[in-house]
């Protein structure tokens, strides 16, 4: 994988926050889908990284949103099934990490796509809504995508 901009394939480039206090909502596993996890990503960036008084601007939840969806359909799609899913809020944002079951790399778009064979805008989508994202292999095989989705408090009315 060529690395680009944010992106790398090191294990000690990105290290995941501690985990949280027990969550009310249980990550989705294995064989969730997309739908699941962003319910689940949302949820935590709702009521653990916001809350009241401290209420996540829309617009990065959907960002989130589009990560999300973008990390877990292609561990589905691409990476032979989805074998997890973490979100764990930090001071900037929303960690997620995304598990898949296949070692290979995706390849890096550096721009996006000229023509439009039918995919390829999630990796670029990817790398300019979230920083810190890493590529790690998983011991027993596949491999985690995690990233950084940045949240920030809501302008109050």
């Amino acid at each position: 994988m060529e690395p680009a901009d944010r992106t790398t394939t090191t294990a000690a480039a990105t290290t995941a926050p501690p985990h949280p206090a027990p969550f009310a909502v249980p990550a989705p596993g294995a064989g969730a889908g997309a739908a699941a996890a962003r319910a689940y990503a949302e949820s935590v960036a709702r009521t653990v990284w916001g809350g009241p008084g401290r209420e996540v601007r829309e617009e990065d939840v959907v960002d989130l949103l589009l990560v999300v969806s973008e990390l877990v359909t292609n561990a589905i799609r691409h990476g032979d099934g989805l074998a997890g899913f973490e979100a764990r809020p930090t001071e900037e944002g929303l960690w997620i990490a995304v598990h898949d079951h296949s070692a290979v790399v995706p390849r890096a778009a550096h721009a996006f796509p000229a023509t439009h064979p039918g995919g390829g805008y999630g990796w670029p989508l990817v790398a300019r809504l979230a920083r810190d994202i890493a590529v790690d292999p998983r011991p027993g095989g596949g491999k985690t995508i995690s990233a950084l989705v940045p949240l920030r408090v809501a302008d109050a009315e």
